[in-house]
């Protein structure tokens, strides 16, 4: 149970919140909305940055699902694992999600997606564990705006990470049962989100 009451549609509407934008990219309103809408300010500036990390740029949006459910696992938030191995699959399947912890060996992964996991990985952890060799690691695949880019991804999810966790925000049943189909076997339970 959420920490503080998460907001409706009729009250998120009542607030000037138009909730369309987040229904694009979710099966479920997240809790996070739900929450964030107490102060409508906040949420369409994180609506804003989230438009700009995910919605834009030259990454595709099946890696940058990848890196913020590696980022998201190595901070710990169950929570934003589930949605971004959720989305992930979208574009890159269920089999790439499954094989993402073992990205350094699977063939699934090209070595440009493995320099870029790994430096998600190590960014999402606290403290940063990413070295000046993950970064040179990056830049023979990557632009620096791309790196800006992947960043940005693990920047955000770090935000959702402290803000799920803390307020422990229910998980919606899109993502809990994508969760427990494809990514228990990897550590993940719902925990205070189930």
């Amino acid at each position: 149970m959420s920490r503080i009451t998460a907001l409706t549609i009729d009250e998120l509407r009542e607030r000037g919140v138009d909730v369309s934008p987040f229904l694009k990219d979710f099966a479920e309103l997240p809790g996070s909305v739900a929450t964030l809408g107490y102060r409508p300010d906040i949420l369409q500036g994180t609506l804003a940055l989230w438009q700009a990390v995910m919605g834009a740029g030259t990454l595709p949006p099946e890696l940058k699902y990848l890196a913020g459910y590696l980022a998201s696992m190595s901070a710990g938030c169950l929570y934003c694992s589930a949605h971004t191995a959720s989305n992930a699959a979208h574009g890159a399947g269920t089999e790439k999600v499954a094989a993402v912890w073992d990205y350094e060996r699977s063939p699934l992964f090209s070595e440009a997606e493995r320099a870029a996991l790994r430096f998600a990985q190590l960014a999402g952890q606290a403290p940063s564990g990413v070295r000046d060799e993950d970064v040179a690691a990056l830049k023979l695949y990557y632009s620096d705006e791309e790196i800006v880019e992947l960043l940005s991804v693990v920047a955000l999810y770090g935000f959702f990470n402290r803000w799920n966790d803390s307020l422990a925000i229910p998980l919606e049943a899109t993502p809990l049962s994508f969760a427990r189909q494809h990514i228990a076997a990897h550590g993940w339970e719902a925990g205070n989100h189930g």
